[in-house]
């Protein structure tokens, strides 16, 4: 018996190291580290506004056409009460959306690899419910939810548990069977199999799954507003292209995707806490040289 405990208690330790990999945790960041990472793509986005602005300049285009960014910061400024009522609601979607698809895509993975006929009956009707387009849905949701914030979390939730689901069953299933073999040899439990080998294993593909959810979670509030809403950043679209206000439209547009990069930008932040030791947040953190 002391024996068999020895043996769980070996694997136990093996899963600790292979989990967390303490000896390989990323070095602090330098100051001109942090400041590169950052200037990259605050460089990237200059040069874009900066092309955008010459082409105004130079072609002068109808402000219906193709507004300024100047002209765009300037509606931002002015409109700035109206585009935060709508983004507010957008996000409340966006947030109950994601949180949904999660909790249903996290349970629906683990379900598909522990049961192979669950899987093999399941991935089709996942491929068929990705290949109907969203937009046909949304109208359907309306008349069976009704107006509101139902059919809009709906929507989010059918565009964004599919990449979640998908990347989560990845990852349990990129455990090496050798260790799956060796853990089950020394006895140790499914449970403690599933703690310290296959979620360690899995941590990484299931945030890249997180990741891109998240950002669908945004275009599924979008699309559910699209057919019907009063109030949101889609309908705030739909209305600007309606009276040809493309000032408030890029406006629109501009804080719909800082509310896309920011909600990746908080997922990637958790992933980072969570995870220090993978190799794809190593990479990204340069090392501290003399």
């Amino acid at each position: 018996m002391a024996g068999a405990h020895a043996a769980v208690s070996d694997v136990s330790a093996l899963g600790e190291k292979i989990a967390i990999r303490p000896a390989d945790r990323p070095p602090a960041r330098t100051a001109r580290a942090t400041l590169a990472a950052y200037a990259y793509p605050v460089g990237s986005l200059a040069g874009l506004l900066v092309a955008w602005h010459l082409v105004v300049v130079v072609f002068r285009p109808s402000s219906y056409l193709l507004p300024s960014p100047l002209d765009v910061v300037d509606e931002l400024v002015q409109q700035w009460d109206l585009l935060w009522m709508h983004t507010v609601v957008t996000t409340q979607e966006m947030l109950v959306g994601f949180l949904l698809s999660v909790l249903i895509s996290i349970p629906m993975a683990l379900a598909i690899v522990s049961w192979r006929p669950l899987e093999l009956a399941t991935y089709p009707l996942l491929v068929i419910s990705q290949a109907v387009p969203k937009v046909a849905i949304a109208p359907l949701m309306l008349v069976w939810l009704g107006f509101g914030a139902m059919p809009k979390i709906f929507v989010a939730v059918l565009i964004a548990f599919f990449p979640i689901v998908i990347s989560t069953v990845v990852g349990l299933k990129s455990v090496p069977y050798e260790m799956l073999q060796l853990s089950r040899s020394m006895g140790l439990s499914r449970l403690g199999t599933f703690q310290k080998i296959q979620l360690p294993y899995a941590l990484p593909h299931i945030f890249a799954g997180l990741k891109v959810g998240i950002t669908l979670a945004v275009v599924g509030a979008v699309v559910g507003e699209f057919v019907g809403a009063d109030k949101g950043l889609g309908y705030l679209l739909l209305f600007t292209l309606g009276r040809l206000n493309t000032r408030l439209m890029f406006a629109d547009l501009v804080v719909l995707s800082a509310l896309g990069v920011v909600a990746f930008w908080v997922v990637q932040i958790v992933e980072r806490k969570t995870i220090p030791w993978h190799v794809s947040i190593r990479l990204d953190q340069p090392t501290v040289t003399g």
